[in-house]
């Protein structure tokens, strides 16, 4: 009788993707019962709501719980959020919401907030914060590290995120993001003048060899994860540029650790060394410009400037922009000023 294959992929540690070619003796059993006995730790109400949002595909068709499963069927099913490893504890945290509804909600994360807990970090992140605020909500009671959550940005990174509310609208965008049909803009300073000006990173990005800190573009494909960087140049300069990216993928650092292959490392990133001075003048006025401007934005400088999706219930599209901060923003009208002085 042969074995049961199983192949797994973590999408950013966010979801998790599996897939099961069903052994050719199994006898015909209900599937949120065959998936429960083979998923450590996911409870059949998890199996369940994937169903029911779709995210059950037999044989390339969505199923529904009751389904029963045949011998050699092809299984694959996507479960947000991996298991708890961390006691996630309520904090009573102020959030900057966009928006919300009894599905979701969109909140507008400032730069030295962590969106969830980790070594390192276990409290004042995003997630206690949401804990507290949501404490009478089933899927904040299930004692998961990461309720609700489908993606997330770095801790120096400002901007736009979503949270569900309930396991439905939870399995409805941890497929959007999965699929990759979400829309992501960021905006971010980086050092030098990209060229051209309009362009695409390729490049596998994986966990640094020396630093397992920080991340390494792999540009042969050898390790680390399939990432797609689309940059746009919106402003020069002289010495950095005002960009847009947009995520085709959403790996750990994309943006930073792409640009900083690319050349062009984000302003004041000191993982990937845009804190040194890369461009620009000897002269000791221009030097003290650029360390006054690293004291004015104490991080990377990026900002998830703007986030789309379809409504996990209605399917109506939605679309949510956030203004810079002020940090960034007098940076760059910093820099604007200092060039349009030097002319």
């Amino acid at each position: 009788m042969a074995e049961e294959e199983l192949t797994e992929i973590q999408e950013q540690e966010l979801f998790e993707h599996y897939r099961y070619v069903v052994d050719g003796g199994q006898s015909m059993l209900r599937i949120d019962k065959y998936l429960t006995a083979r998923l450590e730790g996911v409870s059949r109400t998890r199996v369940q709501a994937a169903a029911q949002a779709g995210n059950i595909i037999v044989n390339d068709l969505p199923v529904k719980p009751n389904y029963r499963v045949k011998p050699l069927d092809v299984i694959q099913i996507l479960l947000p959020n991996p298991p708890r490893d961390i006691e996630l504890i309520p904090q009573e945290i102020p959030v900057n919401v966009v928006f919300e509804d009894e599905d979701l909600i969109v909140v507008n994360k400032e730069a030295g907030m962590v969106v969830h807990p980790a070594y390192g970090n276990y409290s004042g992140t995003l997630m206690n914060a949401l804990m507290y605020h949501f404490r009478d909500l089933p899927l904040f009671n299930t004692g998961e590290l990461r309720p609700g959550l489908v993606h997330r940005i770095d801790k120096n990174t400002s901007g736009l995120l979503v949270i569900a509310k309930n396991e439905y609208a939870l399995n409805r965008l941890s497929r959007q993001f999965f699929n990759r049909t979400t829309g992501r803009r960021y905006l971010a300073l980086v050092w030098g003048m990209p060229d051209p000006e309009e362009g695409t990173i390729t490049g596998h990005v994986g966990r640094n060899i020396r630093d397992r800190k920080i991340m390494q573009v792999f540009a042969d494909g050898s390790q680390g994860k399939h990432a797609v960087t689309h940059y746009r140049v919106l402003e020069k300069m002289s010495y950095v540029s005002l960009i847009e990216c947009r995520l085709e993928t959403g790996r750990t650092h994309q943006i930073r650790v792409h640009m900083a292959f690319a050349g062009h490392p984000l302003f004041n990133d000191e993982d990937y060394g845009g804190n040194r001075i890369l461009k620009g003048t000897t002269f000791t006025k221009y030097q003290q410009f650029v360390r006054n401007c690293f004291e004015l934005l104490p991080r990377q400088a990026l900002h998830a400037q703007s986030l789309s999706f379809d409504h996990p219930v209605t399917g109506k599209r939605l679309s949510f922009e956030s203004d810079l901060p002020d940090d960034m923003a007098h940076v760059i009208e910093k820099w604007r000023s200092y060039i349009a002085g030097r002319d």
